[in-house]
């Protein structure tokens, strides 16, 4: 007689709840999430309450008023965002063609716009074409976000912190000196002397929070300049105005200076290779399998040389 094993039905995952618990840790609670998910929060933590019934466990502790996951629950989350991310490249790979598959890119606020358009344009490229989506915010924000698969990749100006507990890989897209610029009466005045003349010149200046503000500190201070910074900003599109209103002396990377000399009304100080910019791509494992990932790592040697 042939034996036959009889599974219980607790043994099925009901994946509807899971999605429940999986959006309310990416959204941080039961009210997030029900809003997320359009349905009422006591529908939601009935759900959460079916989940941990069926599994056995607590997934979450209450501390105050918020929930933490607990040590079962943090394992049950990475197994539930790997599978719903590959549930997301599923409907990804099955897009309606005609309309692109979408590549989704978080790009750190330190980041100038003219570097990261520069380096997504072999992307931009590929044919079928894709749908790029960019999302700017601080480093570590993107790299939580890139975690749990909301993004395909990272670009920033540093690799992943061995401190962050990301397990991502960085890719050095390449290097490049640092370039001078000012409104021509001011750039005509400093050239001359250069880099001397930087000694008590205007300056606009990156915020202290990027690795160009320590870097340029550094190699001013070896070459016995004190400027006077007049702004510091974040934005690089809001630091090429000030510069063009004749603030001061604006610092960009030397591999967007041709953009600059070309687009807008300044002209170079002086440049310098003695300091370096990096930038990195920042991935996880699967994603550095995608085409556009593929393109814009083949293409880094001819944009920084």
């Amino acid at each position: 007689m042939i034996g036959l094993t009889y599974i219980h039905p607790v043994t099925w995952l009901n994946y509807q709840h899971l999605l429940y618990f999986w959006t309310i840790v990416r959204e941080g609670s039961v009210t997030a999430a029900s809003k997320r998910l359009r349905l009422s929060q006591p529908t939601v933590s009935e759900q959460l309450r079916a989940l941990e019934d069926a599994l056995s466990v607590e997934l979450f502790q209450r501390r105050g008023k918020r929930l933490v996951l607990t040590e079962t629950g943090a394992h049950v989350y990475r197994y539930a965002d790997e599978i719903f991310s590959l549930g997301n490249e599923l409907m990804g790979s099955l897009a309606v063609k005609g309309a692109g598959a979408r590549f989704v890119v978080g790009i750190a606020d330190v980041v100038p716009k003219l570097v990261a358009s520069r380096i997504l344009e072999p992307a931009l490229a590929l044919e079928p074409k894709i749908r790029l989506t960019c999302h700017e915010d601080r480093q570590d924000r993107l790299l939580a976000a890139l975690s749990i698969h909301a993004l395909d990749l990272v670009i920033t100006d540093a690799p992943v912190p061995p401190t962050s507990g990301v397990r991502a890989t960085s890719h050095l897209l390449g290097e490049c000196g640092v370039t001078f610029f000012a409104r021509r009466d001011l750039a005509t005045r400093l050239k001359k002397k250069f880099p001397r003349s930087l000694d008590g010149a205007p300056f606009i200046m990156p915020t202290d929070n990027t690795s160009l503000r320590r870097a340029v500190e550094r190699w001013l201070e070896r070459e016995g300049a004190r400027p006077e910074v007049r702004v510091e900003v974040e934005d690089s599109a809001l630091a090429v105005a000030f510069a063009q209103a004749g603030v001061g002396v604006l610092v960009v990377q030397s591999v967007i200076a041709s953009a600059i000399r070309d687009h807008y009304d300044l002209e170079v100080v002086g440049h310098t290779d003695d300091l370096h910019e990096r930038f990195y791509a920042i991935t996880v494992e699967r994603r550095t399998k995608s085409p556009a990932t593929q393109a814009i790592l083949s293409a880094r040697r001819e944009l920084f040389g």
